[in-house]
């Protein structure tokens, strides 16, 4: 069985065993000491009324007359009679004894002074210079069944405290542990984009330098991340003009040279610039994917979006190349226009640019806030579906594309807590991709 892991559990642990432990032998202990007290206390009753008895049985003996037998002193009335005596004359024959004593339990005289038994306690006295001694006795189970009696009032109480002390113990440690377990579940919280620094100013001295490397270390990386975003939306925006120029001068060779391959060579470099013009867009998608704001203080309806974007995309290819699905009703979201159009643009140029030519890209928007886009083609195998999110990945090496489409759209799902789901073949066909985000969640909401 393994040790508890949790700080919490270790230390009420480790306290209530330590504390119970405590006790009991502190219980034990106080038995011992109190036993040994009884002791004395029931040696000093014997002692006492053996000195107190014997006066007066020397009276009794010495006022009888010559030949009288011994006598049996009978009970005033019924009760235990935990101390028994006899007295004895220097022959050893009893001249007086209590009512319950049992002579056979008696030793033979041996002197003043105390003695023990099997089963009884005794101490012994004389007087009239040794002719009329007495000894008194008291059974051994007695005091074994007193002590017993002070042990159970020890142990009961601390049946009844251990238990409440152990809670005292769960609550106090729950209590100093306290803004740990919040620290904890504030970092169990976080996604892996949050790199903002974690509150921990009400952590314990010994637990606070931990926090505080952890936050300069989300420091560090913000600042790495913020760096790297912001190095690729500047040099994506920058290539902008010049590659717009550069095009527009190939396009202008291209008219001007009546040179069949010079007119080949300008529309290669014309096609080339274009290409590379869709990457610098891609990455400053990415950028605002990875760093800009995804949701925002209010709601707007989907369909709008989703319209826009779908209608450019109509304008662009041939109007039969998408169909699109919308509910009746508005599908509301907090989720920036501006993302939700770089996520359906991405999953539309991915589907039209891969899929089958000859059937239409199929876009849904369930009333849930469930967006579909399916299209029809070659179904692709499990671990070429698993690494299509991943940056500058192409289902094929002949692909024309920049491999960052489906990686922006997955940012995107990510920062919004809805994770982009593929699947190939689409439900219901042997083949195409399928590409499944819910734009509605627990901040969200579908009216």
């Amino acid at each position: 069985m393994r040790m508890q892991r949790s700080l919490q559990g270790r230390l009420g642990l480790s306290i209530g065993l330590l504390l119970t432990l405590l006790w009991l032998g502190a219980a034990a202990v106080t038995a011992l000491v109190v036993r040994g007290e009884l002791d004395e206390v029931f040696d000093s009753a014997l002692q006492e009324t053996a000195q107190r008895l014997l006066p007066l049985a020397v009276m009794d003996v010495v006022g009888r007359e010559e030949g009288d037998l011994a006598q049996r002193l009978a009970a005033v009335r019924q009760h235990d009679e935990f101390f028994t005596y006899v007295v004895r004359d220097a022959d050893g024959h009893v001249l007086l004894q209590s009512h319950a004593a049992d002579p056979a339990a008696f030793p033979a005289y041996a002197g003043p002074g105390f003695a023990r038994t099997p089963t009884h306690r005794l101490y012994s006295e004389e007087a009239l210079q040794g002719s009329v001694r007495i000894t008194v006795a008291e059974p051994l189970a007695h005091r074994a069944m007193v002590a017993r009696e002070v042990q159970i009032g020890l142990v009961l109480p601390l049946v009844l405290v251990i238990p409440v002390a152990l809670g005292a113990v769960v609550l106090a440690v729950r209590a100093g542990i306290a803004p740990v377990r919040r620290f904890r579940e504030r970092l169990e919280a976080r996604t892996a984009r949050d790199l903002s620094p974690v509150p921990a100013a009400d952590l314990p001295s010994e637990i606070a330098p931990v926090a505080t490397t952890l936050n300069a270390l989300l420091a560090r990386l913000k600042t790495a991340f913020d760096a790297e975003r912001s190095f690729a939306a500047n040099a994506a925006h920058e290539l902008r003009t010049p590659l717009a120029g550069a095009i527009a001068q190939a396009q202008r060779l291209r008219t001007e040279t009546t040179d069949p391959a010079a007119r080949r060579r300008a529309a290669d470099i014309e096609a080339t610039l274009k290409r590379l013009t869709r990457l610098a867009e891609r990455l400053m998608q990415m950028a605002r994917a990875e760093g800009g704001r995804v949701r925002l203080d209010h709601s707007s309806d989907l369909r709008i979006v989703i319209r826009a974007v779908v209608g450019d995309f109509g304008g662009m290819a041939s109007p039969d190349r998408v169909s699109l699905s919308l509910p009746d009703r508005p599908v509301m979201s907090d989720i920036d226009p501006d993302a939700a159009g770089i996520l359906l643009r991405n999953l539309l140029d991915n589907a039209l640019r891969h899929g089958s030519p000859d059937a239409p890209v199929a876009v849904t928007l369930r009333g849930d806030g469930e967006l579909i886009v399916a299209n029809a083609g070659p179904a692709l195998p499990p671990e070429t579906l698993a690494r299509l999110t991943g940056r500058f990945e192409r289902a094929s090496s002949r692909s024309d594309g920049s491999g960052l489409g489906l990686a922006i759209v997955a940012a995107i799902a990510g920062r919004m807590g809805s994770p982009l789901v593929l699947t190939s073949p689409r439900p219901g066909s042997d083949g195409g991709l399928e590409a499944r985000v819910k734009l509605t969640g627990p901040a969200l909401r579908a009216d």
